[in-house]
C-alpha cells in the first residue's frame, strides 16, 4: 500500500511571489514526498514577474503556476491539505476558510519581494525570499514530520518560522 503523499498549502493574500514560490520550493526539493499547492484570499490573477522569472532562472517550468484563491482548497472536491503555511502578516491575520481534515498551521511571515522597484531590486529580493523559504522547506524536510505527533511537529514549525528574514 502506498503512503499518502503530504500535502502542504503555502497562502498569501495576492498568490503571486511568497506562495508561489512556497509551492515551487516544496515540489522541487521533495516530489513523492510533499505536494505543495499555493492559493491567496485576494489572488492578483497572474504570478509575479519577478516569481517567474526566479524560476525561469532555476529551471523551474513556469507554465503551471497560476495565481487561485484559497476558496479553490476549501471546495469538497479539493486536495486534502495537511499543513497550512502562511507566507504573508496579511494571510496570517486574515480568516481563513475551513479546510478538511483540520490541518495543522504555520506562520513563516516574510517580507514581499514585490514591494521593490526595478527589476534589478526585485530580482535581489525575490533570491533572498527565495533563500529564506528554501532554508526552512529544507528544515521541514529534514524532519520524520510523517511519524511525528502534531504537538511535536506544530512545535518545530513554529521554530522553522523564526528563522532568517522573518517579517
Amino acid at each position: 500500500m502506498t503512503k499518502p503523499v503530504f500535502s502542504i498549502l503555502v497562502l498569501c493574500t495576492g498568490n503571486s511571489a511568497r506562495s508561489i514560490l512556497g509551492e515551487a520550493i516544496f515540489n522541487h526539493l521533495a516530489p513523492g514526498r510533499v505536494q505543495a499547492y499555493s492559493a491567496g484570499s485576494k489572488p492578483k490573477g497572474v504570478p509575479h514577474p519577478g516569481a517567474l522569472r526566479l524560476l525561469a532562472r532555476r529551471g523551474i517550468d513556469t507554465s503551471t503556476f497560476r495565481s487561485k484563491s484559497w476558496l479553490e482548497f476549501s471546495a469538497p472536491d479539493a486536495p486534502h491539505i495537511d499543513l497550512v503555511i502562511t507566507v504573508c502578516a496579511n494571510a496570517a491575520g486574515e480568516a481563513c476558510p475551513v479546510f478538511p481534515g483540520t490541518p495543522l498551521r504555520a506562520h513563516w511571515g516574510l517580507s514581499d519581494p514585490a514591494d521593490e522597484v526595478g527589476e534589478a531590486a526585485e530580482d535581489a529580493a525575490f533570491e533572498d525570499t527565495w533563500r529564506w523559504l528554501s532554508m526552512r522547506a529544507e528544515a521541514l524536510l529534514a524532519l520524520p514530520f510523517e511519524t511525528m505527533d502534531k504537538a511535536e511537529l506544530q512545535a518545530k514549525l513554529s521554530e522553522i518560522g523564526q528563522m532568517e528574514g522573518a517579517a
